[in-house]
């Protein structure tokens, strides 16, 4: 069923076997087998997650390399409304561990939002990462390019930048050392840092593999339907690149879970084991915000493995279906 804000009075006193917080892909491949589970749960998704930079997934199999992301989301959404699943687009404020349930406080709406509660047996954590990308004066200019020729996963993408001339923008010094991951696939590197100053230990590093390195702020990206040609800087330097990779780091949709006690993190990755469960056997995280690697394939699969290791919980501590028309009662067995 598809919620809002005007039909929540249908739902908000279901107790649901698990909730699952993001409407991405791991989120609803988690959704999809719950629901063909026979389990009750509800998707809590915010909108605008990482899937809309995903304008090509060329790895995906099965796929044609030309589907997007967001195709993906709107019909994978549609098939976990008709096997029974809930859907409601709203902001998760915070999780409470209650004992044997859980309150997941939602916010819906944005110029009036509107509190509801919801119950749950299970927590599934699929709420992802967002990357952060250059601010500039003109973000639109940003978003042309953005998941098209500039790439913010070099694992997904390094292979649509073979040998071209690109740029990696750093937000700081450390994520610099991409280009010495990147230049697997294109030597042709130049660095930009987006106004920060580099030591010059890592400036005499990208000297010596023959890498540009520009530490202005850049003004914008040129070029025309959604391919790049350059990036212009802040002094007026144009800098030739077909394409380029994002490397400035990632906002962790996680905060709804830090006041649950007993959860292990690594930084801002929750820790997992067996079928993506956390140190709370009764939270589940799934893809980006778990270690390991940011990929589809990879948070499709936990959203798998998590729901059923779920189903598997709730079918062993619930009495076993019979065909009771078929069993004797004492008196016929005498």
């Amino acid at each position: 069923m598809k919620l809002s804000a005007r039909n929540l009075s249908e739902r908000v006193d279901t107790l649901y076997d698990a909730i699952v917080v993001g409407g991405g892909m791991g989120g609803l491949s988690a959704a999809i087998y719950l629901a063909r589970y026979g389990l009750k749960c509800l998707i809590v998704e915010k909108g605008k997650g990482r899937s809309i930079w995903m304008q090509d997934l060329r790895n995906y199999v099965g796929l044609d390399p030309e589907t997007s992301g967001g195709s993906i989301v709107k019909d994978s959404t549609k098939h976990a409304l008709e096997w029974g699943a809930d859907h409601l687009r709203g902001f998760v404020d915070e999780v409470v561990d209650e004992g044997d349930i859980f309150s997941v406080k939602v916010q819906i709406g944005r110029k009036n939002p509107v509190e509801a509660t919801f119950k749950s047996k299970y927590v599934i954590a699929a709420s992802g990462v967002i990357d952060v990308l250059p601010e500039t004066d003109d973000m639109q200019n940003v978003f042309n390019y953005a998941g098209y020729t500039l790439h913010v996963c070099m694992i997904c993408d390094g292979f649509d930048m073979w040998d071209q001339k690109a740029v990696l923008i750093a937000g700081r010094e450390s994520q610099i050392n991409a280009a010495f991951v990147l230049n697997w696939f294109t030597p042709y590197i130049s660095v930009l840092t987006h106004g920060f100053e580099v030591s010059d230990e890592m400036k005499a590093k990208l000297a010596d593999h023959g890498y540009p390195l520009y530490e202005q702020k850049i003004a914008r990206f040129l070029g025309e339907k959604h391919k790049m040609s350059g990036v212009e800087l802040a002094d007026g330097t144009v800098v030739e690149a077909t394409t380029g990779l994002i490397n400035m780091g990632s906002i962790y949709h996680n905060h709804y879970l830090k006041g649950i006690d007993g959860l292990e993190w690594d930084g801002e990755n929750l820790v997992t084991h067996g079928l993506a469960q956390t140190s709370h056997d009764r939270i589940f995280a799934i893809g980006d915000l778990k270690q390991g690697l940011n990929q589809v394939s990879i948070a499709v699969a936990d959203g798998t493995k998590a729901a059923t290791q779920i189903w598997r919980n709730i079918r062993r501590a619930s009495a076993p279906r019979k065909w009771e028309e078929n069993i004797k009662k004492p008196a016929e067995v005498a």
